[in-house]
């Protein structure tokens, strides 16, 4: 505070000074300005008497050297002041020209001019002489400034005289600012420097203490709870290759002496722990003193709260047990959602999609009609397989389903069911009426076997409830397909193909259909179907269409809607795996679906065993007949890739005694009928087949599935082997496999190695097809370079 006072101090005197000089210096230069103005006065006479005699002289040489030059130059000089009198009096506002003005005007092209007029004499030496001194003389002369100028330089004076002393005060600042920080960072050093060796000081003195402690405790557990086995020196790979680290138990010497071999146990007296001690009656006891102790002090108002308490505490685990109870104990009006949650994780179901309902636990709560329930326990469905658990419930509400399932899981009776159960509720008198305006249902098929099987659960299920069901597929009479459709269906199950061709045709009109099934959706987007499906959806009434709104998940909305005549359109859609192309058609067609996943996407059944063989193809026939010969239980499906391959095989089959049959796209559509029933029947017992028996079809207890020719690809192969291991039972897939089918081994390979029951052998698992992913980029080291 004192430094700063005195700082000021010094400041106030500096600037008194100063304005005590500039006072002086004023009065000083006003004295000057009065004599150097009479002196201007003197001399500003003189000169004009000079300029006027000067001036004579000079016109008067000028005229007598260059007369005619002279002449003219004073003609232009007074037609020039003419042109500027006339424009002022023309233009009164206009002011006189600017230096820019006056500079254009030189600029500006002039009159015409002889050349002898525009041609001008240079200056003489004494001329040039004579100006240069007048200007010499002008720049001596002294300059008296204004007042108003005065009192400017006075101000720029001042303004600089305080920028000097600000800069000065800010670099005393700086310097003070300086010597403070220094002397901050000193101290923190020296203070650092004290701490440091007093902190390591504590730190080693709580280290030795923890050591000592630890010591004492190990001495009182090896004194009172025997020796204490010291941990073995686990040795690294960078230590000493010998260990000399020796323990009494690793001795596994025998002693001849009885008396070291059978050494004699120590007892104790009391509990027989050591010196008698028994930790565990300390505790009881000590519990039970202070439990007396409590006891005795507590009134009875504390005791009656504690009974009451206890009673409490009893209910709530009573309770809590009862909530536990696994869903199996429990009625539906009980489930909670952790219950549910539990249910799906039981039966491998997934679901996405808002709102969805929950599932079915058995078929007497699933709030089907009761004509449907009797007629499925009279055909012998005992128990909702996982996919109809979750898909009925979402089918009865109205909403569009995406099934994704293994084959042989019940995905049929999944989207036939909400589809009879709606029909049954509309009256007979209205299906009669309007029999005309085409079915209720289309349910589309990729191949015509499928169609058909599909044809003979519908009939099971439909018939005894008066509900018809038209089959329309290639290989049979358009005539006789057209006339059963007038005489009125309920339930069209069609191959795209056909069912183009008839409604083409005008036999088959759509516009009352609201319920569409795609079963093997992949499969039919295999084939080439899908702008059929579109050109099929085309044929559809659009007054029908659900709204792309979150009213397609409300099923309040929804079952309003279901339980009256004209409901909205349903889609419903069931394949076995989900690619792509599959996922763009749902996208398309399908409004707010709810998609239900049971078990995983794309993955054969757990149940099947995969065998799979490396061969050449000369060695194909002779691996098949000793899988033959070892005595397989019929049916089997061998499956091959061509046609020709498949009744080649067949024959020779038959030549040596097997009783088999072939089903390709060849064939016409009474012999392929002819072929399933008869294996299905059991006269035959082997079915020769491409890809067009891979798919939905159904037939019962098949044993094996041998894949003579490997399938093109791996959703192909799934499929195939989806053949056996239905409806819970187990199955066998054997594959041959050439050199020429290496694009499908590395996932052949995942594909065996995540089946429990089956195992990868060793040919294929250290095949260099498998070790990386086909269509991948080349790691730099597997690249071989030739040098």
């Amino acid at each position: 505070m004192g430094n700063d006072k005195k700082r000021r101090s010094r400041s106030r005197e500096r600037y008194e000074n100063k304005d005590r000089e500039r006072d002086k210096v004023r009065d000083r230069e006003r004295k000057r300005s009065r004599s150097k103005s009479k002196e201007r006065l003197h001399k500003r006479h003189r000169s004009r008497s000079r300029e006027k005699y000067e001036s004579t002289s000079r016109y008067e040489k000028y005229d007598s050297k260059y007369d005619k030059y002279a002449k003219n130059d004073r003609d232009r000089r007074d037609e020039r002041r003419k042109d500027d009198k006339d424009i002022k009096s023309r233009d009164p506002k206009r002011k006189s020209p600017t230096p820019g003005e006056k500079e254009e005007t030189k600029l500006a092209p002039k009159k015409e001019v002889p050349p002898t007029i525009l041609k001008k004499e240079p200056l003489s030496l004494e001329e040039l002489l004579a100006k240069k001194k007048a200007e010499e003389a002008a720049k001596s002369k002294p300059v008296f400034l204004t007042k108003e100028q005065r009192a400017a330089e006075a101000i720029k004076r001042r303004e600089e005289e305080i920028s000097k002393l600000r800069k000065q005060q800010e670099e005393e600042r700086k310097i003070i600012d300086n010597i403070q920080t220094t002397r901050q960072e000193e101290q923190r050093k020296d203070e650092r420097e004290f701490k440091r060796p007093r902190d390591r000081e504590i730190k080693e003195e709580e280290k030795q203490k923890d050591k000592d402690k630890e010591k004492e405790q190990d001495a009182i557990k090896e004194r009172y709870l025997g020796l204490i086995k010291k941990k073995r020196r686990v040795r690294r790979l960078n230590d000493r290759k010998f260990v000399f680290d020796w323990d009494a138990g690793e001795d596994t010497s025998q002693d001849y002496n009885t008396i070291y071999k059978e050494r004699h146990q120590v007892q104790f007296f009391g509990r027989g722990n050591l010196a008698g001690i028994d930790i565990k009656a300390q505790k009881r006891d000590q519990s039970k003193f202070y439990g007396e102790l409590l006891e005795k002090r507590r009134t009875e108002a504390e005791k009656a709260q504690e009974k009451v308490r206890l009673k409490k505490v009893k209910r709530k685990e009573e309770k809590q047990l009862w909530d536990d109870r696994h869903w199996s104990e429990k009625d539906a009006a009980e489930m909670t959602e952790r219950d549910w949650r539990i249910f799906r994780e039981d039966y491998n179901i997934t679901i996405k999609g808002g709102k969805i309902p929950e599932p079915i636990r058995n078929w007497k709560e699933s709030g089907i009609q009761t004509e449907l329930l009797e007629i499925i326990d009279k055909v012998g469905y005992k128990e909702p397989t996982p996919i109809q658990r979750q898909a009925i419930p979402i089918g009865m509400q109205n909403r569009d389903i995406i099934g994704v399932a293994e084959t042989g899981s019940g995905k049929t009776l999944a989207f036939l069911i909400p589809l009879l159960s709606w029909i049954q509720s509309l009256p007979k008198i209205e299906r009669t009426e309007d029999a005309d305006q085409g079915p209720y249902a289309i349910i589309l098929a990729p191949t015509r076997e499928l169609a058909q099987q599909i044809e003979e659960e519908t009939v099971k299920f439909g018939q005894p409830l008066g509900i018809r069901t038209v089959v329309v597929v290639g290989g049979l009479s358009r005539e006789e397909q057209g006339f059963r459709l007038r005489m009125g269906c309920e339930i069209v199950i069609a191959t795209p193909g056909r069912l183009i061709d008839v409604l083409e045709n005008r036999y088959l009109v759509l516009s009352q259909c609201t319920y569409i099934v795609l079963d093997e959706a992949d499969r039919m987007i295999d084939l080439g179907f899908e702008p059929d499906v579109q050109k099929i959806l085309e044929y559809m009434p659009v007054t029908n269409l659900k709204p792309d709104t979150e009213e397609a998940e409300d099923s309040k909305v929804l079952l309003a809607n279901y339980n009256s005549k004209k409901k909205y359109r349903q889609t419903v859609m069931f394949t076995a795996t989900m690619p792509p192309a599959v996922e763009r058609l749902a996208r398309t067609y399908l409004r707010r679906p709810a998609v239900v996943y049971i078990g995983s996407i794309g993955k054969p059944v757990e149940r099947v065993e995969q065998i799979v063989h490396l061969m050449g193809e000369n060695d194909k026939r002779r691996k098949l007949m000793e899988y033959l010969s070892k005595g397989v239980d019929p049916p089997i499906i061998i499956f091959v890739n061509q046609k020709k391959g498949a009744d080649v095989l067949a024959k020779g089959l038959e030549k040596l005694g097997y009783n088999a049959c072939t089903l390709h796209g060849g064939k016409g559509q009474e012999q392929r009928e002819y072929a399933l029933a008869s294996l299905k029947s059991g006269a035959k017992d082997m079915l020769v087949a491409t890809d067009v028996a891979g798919r939905g079809i159904d037939i019962k207890d098949v044993s094996m599935v041998i894949n003579y020719d490997m399938a093109k690809t791996i959703e192909d192969y799934t499929h195939r082997i989806g053949r056996t291991g239905r409806a819970g039972k187990t199955g066998i897939a054997v594959s041959f496999c050439t050199n020429d089918d290496s694009a499908l081994f590395y996932d052949l390979k995942q594909m065996l190695m995540s089946s429990p029951v089956s195992n990868c052998p060793p040919e294929l698992m250290n095949h260099p097809e498998c070790q990386m992913k086909p269509n991948q980029p080349k790691r730099r080291r597997d690249e071989m370079i030739f040098a």
